[in-house]
C-alpha cells in the first residue's frame, strides 16, 4: 500500500490479540503489544513477592523515565508532563484549575466530547460562564474566521477537540494555537484520539494544555493517561487536587505547591500501568509518528473507499484531512445489529451514540453510527474480509 510500515508481520506477531480478532476498535482501546503486557505483569509479580513500596523503590528510575518518553513523543519538557489515570482526569484537572469568573467565555467546537461539554455546563452553573460554540466550515472543521470573530475581552479559554470520537475529522489545532497566542487566551486541546496515530508537537501547536489517554492509539494499558501543561501558565492556575505528592505541608497553615506539572498528579497511582504506558510510548517513538500516521491514513482511506461502493451504506466521516476513525451506517440494518453480527465473526467495532457528541450528532441528524477505527497493525486483507461480510449483512 505504499507505506514504510507495509511489512508488519513482526509487529503483528508481537501483538497477541492479532491472532484472536480483527480489531477495528482502536479508537476505543487498541491492542497492547507483548512487551507492554509483559512490562506490567513483571512489575505486578514483583509487587506480590517483595511488596508495593519496595518494588516502587527498585523500579524508581524506570518509572521516572515515563516523563522523558512522553516529553519526547510530543516535544515537551519533562517537567510539563503529569501522569493521570485517564484523558478525562487529565482534562478535568487542568480545566478546574482555571480561575473562572462570572461572565467568562469558553469557546469550543461543536464536536466536543460529552465529558468535556458536561464540564462546560457544570462551570456555567457554578461560575456563570458562557459557552460559545465555534461555527464549522462546510467540510466539518471549526471555522478559524468564526473563532477569531467571537473572541472578546471575556474570552477565558479556547477548548478544542483535535480528533472527535465520532468522525474522521482532524481539526486545525496549530492554526487555533496561533490565534490563541495572538489574543493571549488559554488554549486547551483534547488529543485523546490523536496522540498515538498523529504526530503531535505541542510547540508547533501552541496549546497551553493537552490531554491524552494511554488505551487508544498509543496502545497502552487502560487506566492511564497524561497531561501536558505549559509551565509559563502555572501562575494562572489553582489546582484543586493537591495532596502530599503535589504539594508539601511546610507549616501548620501553609503549603508549597510543586513547581512542575506533577502538581496535577496525586500520590497513589497504578505504577505497573504507568510503566506499561511508558513502554507503549517508547514503541511509538521508535516506530516514528510520521510513519504511523502515513499507515493509518492509507488503511482508513482504503476502508472508506470500499465502504462507499456499497449502495446500502452511508459513510458519515467529515473533514478535509481524515484520521483512522471511520464511521458509517446502513439504511437496511441497525448499527447495534451490525456490531453484533461483526462480533459473531470475531471483528471488533463500536457503536457511537448521539449523547457522546450531542451537538455534532444533532447538527448532522445522526442517532448512532458504527465506528471502525484502524491502526497500523491492521491489514488490507482484514478490511477486505470486513467489507465482504458487511455486503452480506446489509442486503435487504
Amino acid at each position: 500500500m505504499g507505506s514504510r510500515l507495509e511489512d508488519i508481520t513482526d509487529i503483528r506477531q508481537k501483538t497477541p490479540g492479532c491472532d484472536e480478532k480483527i480489531h477495528f476498535n482502536n479508537a476505543g482501546a487498541a491492542l497492547v503489544s507483548e512487551e507492554t503486557l509483559r512490562t506490567q505483569v513483571d512489575y505486578l509479580e514483583q509487587e506480590s513477592l517483595i511488596g508495593g513500596y519496595e518494588v516502587a523503590a527498585k523500579y524508581a528510575q524506570r518509572i521516572d523515565q515515563f516523563y522523558d518518553n512522553v516529553a519526547e513523543l510530543i516535544n515537551a519538557n519533562r517537567d510539563e508532563i503529569a501522569f493521570t489515570e485517564s484523558a478525562t482526569v487529565a482534562w478535568l484537572r487542568v480545566f478546574w484549575a482555571i480561575n473562572f469568573q462570572s461572565g467568562d467565555e469558553i469557546l469550543c467546537d461543536s464536536t466536543s466530547y460529552a465529558s468535556n461539554y458536561i464540564a462546560f455546563l457544570n462551570a456555567q452553573k457554578r461560575f456563570g460562564i458562557r459557552i460559545v460554540l465555534i461555527d464549522q466550515k462546510p467540510t466539518g472543521e471549526l471555522s478559524l474566521e468564526d473563532l477569531t470573530g467571537k473572541l472578546s475581552s471575556k474570552s477565558k479559554l479556547i477548548s478544542i477537540t483535535h480528533m472527535p470520537t465520532n468522525s474522521g475529522l482532524v481539526n486545525p489545532a496549530q492554526e487555533v494555537g496561533k490565534i490563541a497566542e495572538k489574543y493571549n487566551v488559554l488554549y486547551q486541546l483534547d488529543a485523546c484520539q490523536s496522540v498515538g496515530q498523529y504526530p503531535i508537537d505541542v510547540r508547533k501547536i501552541g496549546c497551553d494544555f493537552l490531554s491524552a489517554t494511554g488505551r487508544k492509539y498509543l496502545r497502552g494499558p487502560r487506566g492511564t493517561g497524561f497531561l501536558f501543561a505549559k509551565k509559563i501558565r502555572f501562575s494562572e492556575l489553582s489546582p484543586l487536587n493537591l495532596d502530599l505528592h503535589s504539594a508539601e505541608w511546610i507549616s501548620k497553615d501553609t503549603i508549597d505547591i510543586r513547581e512542575d506539572a506533577r502538581r496535577f498528579e496525586t500520590w497513589e497511582c497504578n505504577l505497573a500501568a504507568k510503566l506499561g504506558l511508558s513502554t507503549a510510548v517508547s514503541q511509538a517513538v521508535n516506530l516514528g509518528m510520521e510513519t504511523i500516521w502515513e499507515r493509518v491514513q492509507l488503511l482508513a482511506d482504503y476502508l472508506r473507499k470500499e465502504l462507499s461502493r456499497i449502495e446500502e451504506v452511508i459513510v458519515t466521516d467529515i473533514g478535509e484531512i481524515k484520521s483512522g476513525i471511520v464511521t458509517f451506517y446502513s439504511n437496511t440494518i441497525s448499527t447495534h445489529q451490525l456490531k453484533e453480527r461483526f462480533l459473531e465473526h470475531n471483528i471488533n467495532t463500536v457503536v457511537a451514540i448521539k449523547s457522546g457528541t450531542r451537538v455534532d450528532m444533532e447538527n448532522r441528524s445522526l442517532d448512532s453510527i458504527l465506528r471502525a477505527s484502524v491502526h497500523y497493525y491492521n491489514t488490507k486483507e482484514e478490511i477486505d474480509k470486513f467489507i465482504n461480510l458487511l455486503t452480506q449483512f446489509v442486503k435487504p
